[in-house]
């Protein structure tokens, strides 16, 4: 908790007349939610509500105040530093607690209902430019073929053509992740030499540090598309990540309690690829941080992630990146040497 950022923010977060904001949102009415109306918020503002033309920008949410139903061509992160808030999606209402994060996806009608005088909720949006491809291999292993890191970063920042609606993180007050989401928001108000980088990095640090919580456990994550006994895409995504030598369809369905042929179903629906490339793309991964990093022999590597006949692995390997272990550990070596 930093005091100076919050009365900062305080300031910001006074209430304000929702018709009074239409003014300058000027927003079109895209369709309706029962009898009320969905308005397109495709622009975003400061808190002086000027249009903000960044990729990444930062606005604090009006204290006790109106806000209808909308959707945005961007997606939005809300994370309620004091008290909390309650976004309804879909019909369901989904109360995000103090310094835990919800991320609303792109093209999702939703709205947040009234908070109490004292909450302060910062708003993050992202749009389509917030990251380049360089940012992006950030969120991967080592290697050049796709990684589920990928799809879990695919996940995070949801994607307007995927079916998922919202992801909620019970952050539980980890430090290092409040820290990063003040250390954002310093930057942002607070603009110096290379606050835009510093931001883009933060935020890239703090979907890994997500990804890295939930990973061990300490972290919460809730999708707005697959809730059945509180699993989601990226509790089985990690399930792979975590299992990837010796997992099977029937196991990993009977961890989760699920038909496999519907757990193989959903897999593919929900990232465009079958169970058995998923656990291709880690084992290959793996293996390419082992070619990449030791001098271990190319059989050894293929046993150590998975694959008990050496040749299969060479076949699966070249497919996925493009050349053989050999050729890939070559390359490494003359790129770095």
């Amino acid at each position: 908790m930093n005091p100076e950022i919050l009365e900062l923010l305080r300031k910001k977060s006074q209430p304000r007349d929702w018709e009074d904001l239409n003014k300058h949102f000027q927003a079109e009415i895209c369709g309706y939610v029962g009898l009320e109306p969905v308005y397109q918020f495709y622009s975003t503002l400061n808190d002086s509500l000027e249009i903000n033309a960044h990729s990444i920008s930062l606005s604090v949410q009006p204290q006790a105040s109106y806000i209808p139903w909308h959707q945005h061509n961007y997606a939005e992160m809300m994370i309620p530093l004091l008290g909390k808030c309650c976004v309804v999606v879909n019909g369901k209402k989904i109360t995000v607690e103090q310094e835990d994060i919800i991320m609303v996806g792109k093209g999702v009608s939703h709205r947040v209902e009234e908070t109490d005088s004292g909450a302060i909720v910062v708003n993050i949006a992202l749009k389509n430019t917030a990251f380049s491809l360089t940012d992006l291999n950030f969120m991967l292993h080592s290697g050049t073929g796709q990684s589920i890191s990928n799809l879990l970063f695919s996940l995070l920042s949801s994607d307007e053509n995927r079916e998922t609606q919202y992801c909620l993180f019970k952050v539980n007050h980890q430090a290092q992740i409040v820290n990063l989401i003040y250390d954002i928001i310093g930057e942002y108000y607070h603009d110096d030499v290379q606050s835009n980088q510093i931001i883009r990095f933060d935020l890239l640090g703090l979907f890994s540090r997500l990804i890295r919580q939930a990973y061990h456990g300490k972290l919460s994550v809730k999708d707005g598309k697959f809730t059945n006994n509180g699993t989601d895409v990226l509790s089985l995504l990690l399930y792979i990540e975590k299992h990837y030598q010796a997992i099977t369809l029937e196991e990993m369905a009977t961890n989760f309690g699920f038909n496999p042929n519907y757990l193989s179903a959903y897999l593919k629906k929900n990232t465009g690829l079958t169970f058995i490339k998923l656990v291709h793309l880690q084992r290959i991964n793996v293996a390419a941080e082992y070619l990449a990093n030791t001098v271990v022999a190319i059989e050894q590597i293929a046993l150590k992630v998975g694959y008990e006949n050496p040749s299969y692995f060479y076949k699966i390997f070249k497919k996925t990146m493009g050349c053989s272990p050999k050729e890939y550990r070559q390359r490494f070596y003359k790129l770095h040497n």
